[in-house]
């Protein structure tokens, strides 16, 4: 049991024949979303067949994000070839590549007036290249038509293709490329058992050997049953690995179906784990139970920003 965690919560009562719901704690209850710009966000992804991870991964702070216009693309469809024991996304065989989809995700982020804007994708393990190139031509059309705008990838592992992947995303030039570990190596054959951690670790240490200029992002879910300790580990891997930026939220159970929630964790231990994460260097660290890959992206991302520069000047004053 990690013991910078509270004790899971009491389960609700089972009826008959139907699975065991747990109760989440009251610092991870959110509204349901009923907001304007809520449902003006919802229009423009249907009116442009966009999908959004927010609705597919039943993200918790939808109703917040769209009432501010932000939305997290998810390119290549909505299928994915994996089955990753966390994810609400569908799995099964995707449907082709929609050839307009660079030019719509474009539209949109012209549309919401985006200042930065994440770019997310299932996995596409039946693609030559993963999905590499629909990943580069995306940042190309966002760069025609929105170059105001700061991009965020968050992409899969490309598994057994990764390095020329990487390597022509980067090409493209996001500003920030994001690729989550999700759990601690220990809990891989059952969280996530379609991938390797120490693939993932490569990934994102290819991409800073491409492009050092490039922000890294990498983030973890707590509650699955992880030890504090490798938590750590987990920090100091993603250090040696020169990622710049880590994410730690609460897991949370989408159905009864998913793997369990063995430990809902406090946020003054959340805040401890980010404590900890600033020590050993990392250039922003956002670690709270509502804390999700791209909740808050614009905002932290202009926070590294400023970060690293205050770096590269006190290193250049010395």
């Amino acid at each position: 049991m990690n013991d910078l965690s509270s004790a899971p919560q009491p389960e609700t009562p089972r009826e008959e024949g139907r699975p065991t719901r747990q109760r989440k704690p009251d610092w991870i209850r959110v509204k349901a979303p009923v907001s304007k710009g809520y449902h003006e966000t919802r229009k423009l992804m249907r009116d442009l067949k966009l999908n959004t991870v927010c609705e597919e991964a039943a993200c918790p702070n939808i109703g917040e994000c769209w009432d501010k216009k932000h939305a997290t693309v998810m390119i290549l469809g909505d299928v994915c070839t994996r089955a990753c024991a966390f994810c609400n996304v569908k799995t099964g065989m995707p449907r082709l590549v929609d050839p307009m989809e660079p030019e719509n995700v474009a539209i949109a982020a012209g549309q919401m007036g985006l200042n930065h804007i994440v770019i997310t994708s299932v996995d596409r393990d039946d693609l030559p290249d993963g999905g590499a190139g629909q990943f580069v031509k995306v940042i190309n059309a966002l760069r025609r038509e929105t170059p105001d705008t700061t991009i965020e990838i968050l992409t899969p592992d490309f598994r057994n293709k990764m390095r020329p992947a990487v390597e022509a995303i980067c090409e493209a030039g996001p500003d920030v490329y994001n690729h989550n570990l999700e759990t601690v190596p220990r809990l891989y054959p059952t969280i996530r058992p379609g991938a390797r951690y120490y693939a993932s670790l490569r990934l994102l240490e290819e991409v800073k050997a491409h492009d050092p200029m490039i922000f890294t992002k990498s983030g973890i879910m707590l509650g699955l049953g992880e030890q504090r300790l490798e938590v750590h580990q987990v920090m100091d891997d993603m250090r040696s690995a020169d990622v710049d930026f880590i994410t730690m939220g609460q897991y949370l159970q989408p159905t009864p179906k998913h793997a369990k929630v063995e430990d809902f964790v406090t946020p003054r231990a959340f805040a401890a784990y980010g404590s900890i994460a600033r020590a050993k260097g990392f250039l922003q660290v956002a670690a709270s139970p509502l804390t999700r890959s791209s909740y808050h992206a614009g905002d932290d991302f202009a926070q590294m920003r400023a970060a690293r520069e205050a770096k590269l000047a006190k290193k250049a004053a010395r």
